[in-house]
């Protein structure tokens, strides 16, 4: 049962026949884990936050930087050199305190990533690096949790919806190679509107999962190029050879 002050902080969505007081109650009861709070964590956990998910668990180990700055809207110049999980919880909390933010401000793997996996509903993967990506889609798999895997580097992004039993593949299907990527944010800049179109829209297909409305994306790569303001999508394909799923799920 919704509060008044729910009914109020909420009313705009609560308008939308899709979700209304029912979808709300579900994104109350819902925990979400998003690994990496950079420029595609960022704006993810700002929408999840004011759209009421009731918990976010925030894995992320690295502090600002100043350079995260110009894209990592999360985070403020009084921020800089402070744990990002820490001063997410904090930003997070000040924009709902409805909200439950955990700070996780450690590099979640092995046994502390699936125990983490275990404990959502639904995984977003904002991290920015290969080995990280091919943890994340294997923990998930292990656990049948959706996963949410965004990238972006230059003026591109890329956007994946995965869910169990992961009939249409996986990430390791679309990538097999576990190698860091030679062009990353480091090497090659990335615009900030580009991380944060990406980042918004996994929170999107999050919140359409979390209330029940089918993400039309599911088992597809979405691919922007925000250059030329255009998105191709492509149908993912299981490899019968796929070290994670097998290609068999």
């Amino acid at each position: 049962m919704l509060s008044d002050q729910e009914f109020m902080r909420y009313s705009r969505q609560l308008l939308l026949e899709d979700i209304g007081p029912e979808g709300q109650e579900k994104l109350q009861k819902a925990r979400v884990l998003i690994i990496g709070l950079g420029g595609l964590g960022s704006p993810a956990a700002l929408y999840l936050a004011a759209a009421g998910v009731g918990t976010l668990l925030l894995a992320d180990d690295d502090q600002v930087h100043i350079t995260n700055l110009q894209r990592q809207i999360l985070y403020r110049t009084t921020d800089l050199e402070q744990g990002k999980a820490e001063q997410a919880q904090r930003h997070l909390q000040d924009l709902n305190p409805l909200v439950e933010s955990i700070a996780i401000p450690s590099r979640l793997a092995d046994e502390t990533l699936q125990h983490a996996v275990n404990s959502a509903d639904l995984v977003l993967d904002c991290s920015d690096n290969m080995p990280t990506r091919h943890a994340v889609n294997l923990a998930c798999i292990t656990a049948g949790k959706t996963l949410i895997s965004g990238s972006a580097v230059g003026f591109s992004g890329q956007l994946l919806v995965l869910e169990p039993p992961f009939r249409q593949g996986c990430y390791a299907c679309l990538y097999p190679d576990q190698d860091i990527a030679p062009r990353n944010c480091r090497t090659a800049g990335v615009l900030g509107p580009v991380v944060g179109v990406i980042g918004t829209l996994q929170a999107l297909e999050a919140i359409k999962i979390l209330v029940g409305i089918p993400s039309s994306l599911s088992g597809k790569l979405r691919l922007f190029d925000g250059k030329q303001q255009s998105w191709c999508t492509l149908q993912l394909t299981p490899s019968p050879h796929c070290i994670a799923c097998g290609g068999t799920s």
